[in-house]
């Protein structure tokens, strides 16, 4: 019977003899700690012959022992139907940082170029630097093996549209982004590098549909997780789940990550398959103390909701206090904010709890495919204003003018946010920071706090980019909003010296 999802497998043999000289000591000594070499999730798997066997061997070739994750990717991947087409047209590989992926891409390519005769292959990433980095990688594997270098027809080195071609035609190229494969007749098979970072639909078609009339198209994409603005890979990522639940769908998903959110080494070992052969536990050890969401994503290869986000999760958690509620009779600050496309707005409250302590929480959203009616909104908001012992309704003139100013004359206080809002925003980071910020557990106030994404401005401040986020951030605006009044002193004494 064939396993559908491997929890905390471990195999048999943890890592590949003929790497493990590389950290330069006695990897067999006592309390030894190997990285998982199976993928903790991965899409059923089958019994068909596979060519990735072709690869390993053209690794060897190259003097190089791979890694026996690196081989049961190959294998399992590179599976073969009857008539000769790919079992899986369509494979992500998704496992941390500096464990091998890039040259397995590599390697992949070279098979294309050197063994399975396709026409084109296309190199493709979020950043021009990382397709850049690769194609350089693959050009110094080339030179170095003269086998290989003496079937190189030519290699174009242009920014953006690098390439080799061999004597029998075929060809690799870089494409700088999707949408600079437009035009780009029949690859065979196309590799996304870093697909966490492909955030939005169009530049992932632009490439995959160039594939239409290939013969036997191939997708290959490499990544670690990704958070709530990767969209593509969160899209294969639901895919593949639903595959091992039963569903039809020839995709190939294998994922290396930690089984759970613990930050230690042992959970570390299933994202890091490399661990005890290329790298070094104690390289792990030294930066799990770095910032937890990029420990999440980078190191233990788990999902969180944005890897820049402004406000740390940990932090956002520690706030939480679902005995606290607003009160109608108390003195209450509304904030509305819309986002920059104008399909989504959010409401939040905020009020004082006795000492320092505010609760602030998220009291309506509104969303529209097309774009939002500000007077639906402003009718909706006055019963709220009305509800609430309001003090203001904040808002910021750039993203709800239009809102505000069919308050003012329903005799509802409104107060312009904007000179204010980069103040708002330090004032809500530390709030948080030190717990002073009460909220009750809301999922849609915590996704938007945990997307927000600090945006550098040029006098050393900063501000949560509405649109920097890639996300609907506009409780979490609202939320720094209520805060700049949340926080003000009882008095115009608010520290007191001698």
């Amino acid at each position: 019977m064939t396993r559908k999802v491997i929890e905390g497998h471990q195999p048999t043999q943890e890592g590949s003899k003929g790497l493990q000289t590389v950290l330069g000591r006695d990897t067999d000594r006592e309390n030894a700690l190997f990285g998982v070499q199976t993928p903790r999730i991965h899409t059923p798997l089958n019994d068909l012959p596979s060519r990735g066997h072709e690869l390993i061997d053209l690794a060897a070739s190259l003097k190089v022992d791979l890694m026996d994750w690196q081989k049961f990717y190959l294998e399992h991947s590179h599976k073969v139907k009857p008539d000769g087409r790919w079992a899986t047209p369509l494979n992500v590989c998704v496992v941390a940082r500096q464990n091998g992926k890039s040259f397995l891409q590599q390697i992949r390519i070279l098979g294309g170029l050197f063994l399975w005769d396709e026409p084109l292959q296309i190199g493709s990433a979020h950043r021009l630097a990382t397709s850049l980095e690769q194609f350089r990688a693959l050009v110094s594997l080339i030179e170095a093996n003269d086998s290989l270098a003496k079937q190189v027809k030519r290699i174009r080195w242009a920014h953006g549209a690098e390439e080799i071609e061999t004597l029998h035609g075929t060809r690799f190229m870089v494409k700088a982004g999707g949408s600079a494969a437009r035009g780009v007749s029949r690859p065979e098979t196309i590799h996304l590098d870093e697909l966490r970072e492909m955030n939005d639909l169009e530049s992932f078609a632009s490439l995959r549909y160039t594939l239409m009339a290939a013969r036997n198209p191939l997708v290959m994409a490499y990544t670690n997780a990704g958070d709530s603005s990767s969209v593509v890979l969160n899209a294969f990522r639901e895919r593949a789940l639903a595959k091992i639940a039963g569903a039809d769908d020839e995709i190939g998903y294998f994922e290396w990550s930690a089984p759970t959110d613990e930050i230690s080494v042992e959970n570390a070992r299933h994202a890091n398959p490399a661990m005890g052969i290329t790298i070094h536990e104690d390289n792990i050890k030294s930066v799990l103390k770095d910032p937890p969401d990029v420990v999440m994503t980078e190191v233990l290869c788990r999902w969180v909701v944005a890897i820049s986000s402004a406000v740390d999760s940990a932090s956002w958690g520690n706030c939480l206090d679902k005995g606290v509620d607003l009160d109608p009779d108390k003195l209450t600050w509304l904030a509305i904010d819309l986002s920059p496309d104008r399909k989504h707005g959010s409401l939040v409250a905020a009020q004082k709890l006795g000492g320092e302590q505010f609760i602030v929480k998220m009291l309506h959203t509104w969303k529209n495919d097309l774009q939002l009616d500000d007077k639906a909104i402003a009718n909706d908001l006055a019963d709220y204003a009305r509800k609430y012992a309001t003090e203001y309704v904040l808002y910021s003139r750039k993203t709800s003018g239009a809102v505000a100013a069919r308050l003012a004359p329903a005799g509802i206080p409104i107060f312009d946010m904007d000179s204010s809002y980069p103040q708002s925003c330090d004032e809500l980071l530390s709030a948080i920071n030190s717990g002073r910020l009460k909220h009750r557990g809301q999922s849609q106030l915590t996704d938007e706090i945990l997307s927000a994404v600090q945006l550098r401005r040029g006098d050393g401040g900063w501000v949560i980019g509405r649109r920097a986020s890639q996300a609907v951030v506009c409780g979490a605006v609202a939320t720094a909003l209520v805060t700049h009044f949340a926080t003000r002193p009882e008095n115009d004494l608010d520290i007191m010296v001698g």
